[in-house]
């Protein structure tokens, strides 16, 4: 472990392991260079493993001696990383790596994502293939990429490749909990080509920044009512123009479909804009009190900027009469699930200039049919402009099995080893267990992991105290599952 800040940490197994991943560059669509660096780690350990035909790495080990009939053990996480950054970060997420700190029994990210989503998974899989004490039956590790931006990896994998009955998944975010089900999703792209005009003589160009929300999950985090970045923008240029006639130069924010947008920034074009300083420093009063508590750390600031061209009139008042309208946030929680949020849609993405523009919408439900029915209902409010949308890369919920034995294991091993009771949950994030569970009909599901908070927004941390307490239980899972001997 070269970077000091893992010195000392315990597990030490388990953190050499994400020191790795901190220092390979793992964006979604390009995990080839750590997938080579884990295929070559896995031949100098004796290690089975192939990469499938949508570039899923897959290791096996074979069972603890006079073990190998108990049940086969599939343990599966995701390689990639979502890749947020603050705007004045200069940090290159294609090939520098993460340099985390620690600080109060976290280890953090500094105005990055840290990508213990879902690299604490991944090196906890690993240090268990390395651990030579350990006792288990059949193992296969299922690392499967492009996780963060569709879920390519999972939608890849043939049917047939598993052999084991039961997965132990290593993506979820709360320690303490087993997790039963999730929701499933689609998107919705947006797509429109336009031709912009000649910036209006004489007029000034500024462009303002709406900078300093937390940002987070668009699945965990959705009902917290945390501030989307675009949609606060666009009220703001809605408002504004009953202040100052302007010309939209260009809207953008948001890096990440899953990733509640933290920044958005608008450039515009003025014949005057004396007062518009002052203006936004009221809007920006009024908006903290409106996000008290929630996200009251909001800026807004203007700049001076330069354009040559604008948005043509009717695309501007489409863009932006379309994405006020569109949803955002919670549409309905669950009636099964209490507490749990049943069907949400997040403005990830936002890009416009004068010669058109595109934005994203994910939408998340426990529900297949309610997804596709908000999805619909967002193509339909584009299609009264003429302008695209296409729904895309829907995949399913993961319906939860109450009487999946291998729950039953996990919270006995549970109750024994920490002396408490652990919870069973349903989460509104989208996990691979759906897609995998259509592939395999039968196969027995749960998934847990440490605690991570701020995960897929700058900043992101993972406490150090819960990764060890998951290694030891997954240990203690392992063991407790080896003794079932025969198990069909």
């Amino acid at each position: 472990m070269s970077n000091s800040v893992f010195a000392g940490l315990q597990p030490a197994i388990v953190w050499q392991h994400f020191a790795t991943l901190c220092a390979t560059p793992r964006l979604s669509k390009q995990e080839g260079a750590l997938r080579d660096r884990l295929l070559a780690w896995a031949a100098a350990r004796g290690l089975a493993a192939t990469v499938d035909g949508a570039g899923n790495l897959i290791i096996r080990k074979p069972a603890s001696p006079g073990h190998e009939r108990a049940p086969g053990i599939v343990l599966q996480a995701h390689l990639d990383m979502v890749c947020q950054k603050n705007a004045d970060s200069v940090h290159d997420f294609s090939r520098d790596p993460i340099v985390p700190i620690s600080r109060e029994g976290w280890l953090q990210a500094v105005g990055t994502t840290l990508g213990a989503d879902n690299g604490i998974g991944v090196a906890l899989i690993l240090a268990a293939l390395e651990d030579t004490r350990l006792l288990h039956g059949p193992l296969e590790a299922l690392l499967t990429v492009d996780e963060e931006a569709g879920m390519g990896g999972a939608r890849g994998l043939a049917s047939g490749v598993l052999q084991g009955n039961l997965m132990l998944n290593l993506d979820t975010e709360v320690w303490g909990e087993f997790y039963l089900g999730c929701a499933g999703g689609l998107d919705v792209d947006v797509l429109r080509a336009d031709e912009g005009e000649a910036l209006p003589e004489g007029w000034t160009v500024r462009r303002i920044a709406l900078r300093g929300l937390r940002g987070g999950h668009s699945g965990v985090d959705i009902h917290e009512e945390r501030g989307n970045a675009l949609k606060l923008m666009v009220g703001i240029l809605h408002d504004l123009a009953g202040e100052f006639p302007y010309r939209l130069v260009a809207l953008n924010g948001g890096t990440a479909r899953n990733a509640l947008p933290r920044e958005a920034f608008a450039t515009l074009a003025l014949p005057d804009a004396t007062g518009l300083q002052a203006w936004l420093e009221r809007r920006q009063a009024v908006m903290r009190e409106l996000l008290r508590g929630v996200d009251e750390g909001l800026t807004l600031s203007a700049e001076a900027a330069t354009a040559e061209r604008v948005l043509d009139h009717q695309a501007q008042f489409v863009w932006l009469a379309s994405l006020h309208a569109a949803p955002h946030g919670v549409r309905r929680m669950s009636r099964q699930v209490p507490g749990v949020v049943e069907t949400s849609n997040n403005l990830g993405m936002v890009d416009i200039g004068p010669d058109g523009g595109r934005c994203n919408f994910m939408v998340r439900s426990l529900v297949d049919a309610a997804a596709t029915a908000l999805a619909d209902e967002i193509v339909s409010l584009f299609a009264l402009s003429g302008t695209a949308a296409e729904k895309s890369g829907q995949y399913p919920g993961w319906a939860p099995n109450p009487g999946s034995a291998l729950l039953k294991t996990c919270q006995a091993v549970f109750r024994r080893d920490f002396a408490s009771e652990s919870s069973v949950q349903v989460i509104h994030a989208g996990l691979e267990c759906g897609i995998i569970g259509a592939k395999y009909p039968g196969l027995d599901i749960v998934s847990f992991g440490p605690t991570i908070r701020g995960a897929h927004a700058p900043g992101e941390a993972v406490e150090i105290a819960s990764v060890g307490r998951c290694w030891d239980l997954l240990r203690a899972i392992l063991g407790e599952l080896a003794q079932q001997e025969g198990r069909a």
